[in-house]
């Protein structure tokens, strides 16, 4: 039986500056090249998390909101919202910051979720999660309705059986 662990436990932090090679032709970060920050920042907290490797399993929706530009540093954080048998879901903050303007704001946040395989990659178990923070335990509790979404969009799920998921629209 895995110990059960804290999203603090796999929490990461990960810093990037925005350089000339990054941008598009308005001198805006690339939004493939943030979505790639974001999977690399996610797949370090999952790891931390089950202790093995990960794999990417999906990406939930992600809007731009503001553009990054030129120069800006970009701080990404994530930590793991809730596990369950071989996956993790992920949540990741995006903020941006212009230090000789000095500006800061949030840009981006999302979803990821990770299953941790073994040395043949093939699913293997993940620790449970129990969360700290009146925010963690939101997020924890809405993890469950986020992941039959995901599930019924996936074809894996049919909606009858989306029990969580059904309690927010069928009064009982």
């Amino acid at each position: 039986m895995s110990k059960i662990k804290t999203p603090s436990q796999s929490e990461t932090i990960m810093n990037e500056l925005v350089l000339p090679n990054d941008t598009n032709t308005l001198n805006n970060l690339m939004g493939g090249r943030l979505l790639h920050w974001m999977d690399i920042v996610a797949a370090i907290a999952a790891q931390k998390h089950s202790n093995r490797t990960v794999v990417t399993a999906s990406v939930d929706s992600v809007s731009f909101n503001q553009g990054i530009g030129l120069g800006d540093v970009v701080t990404l954080k994530s930590y793991v919202t809730r596990a369950f048998t071989t996956s993790m879901e992920v949540f990741i903050e995006v903020w941006c910051e212009n230090i000789p303007k000095g500006t800061r704001f949030k840009c981006n946040e999302a979803y990821y979720t990770f299953v941790a395989v073994d040395g043949n990659v093939r699913p293997i178990s993940v620790p449970e999660i129990k969360p700290e923070t009146d925010e963690q335990k939101a997020k924890y509790d809405g993890a469950l309705r986020r992941r039959q979404l995901r599930l019924i969009l996936a074809g894996r799920m049919i909606p009858e059986d989306a029990n969580e998921l059904k309690a927010l629209f069928v009064k009982g």
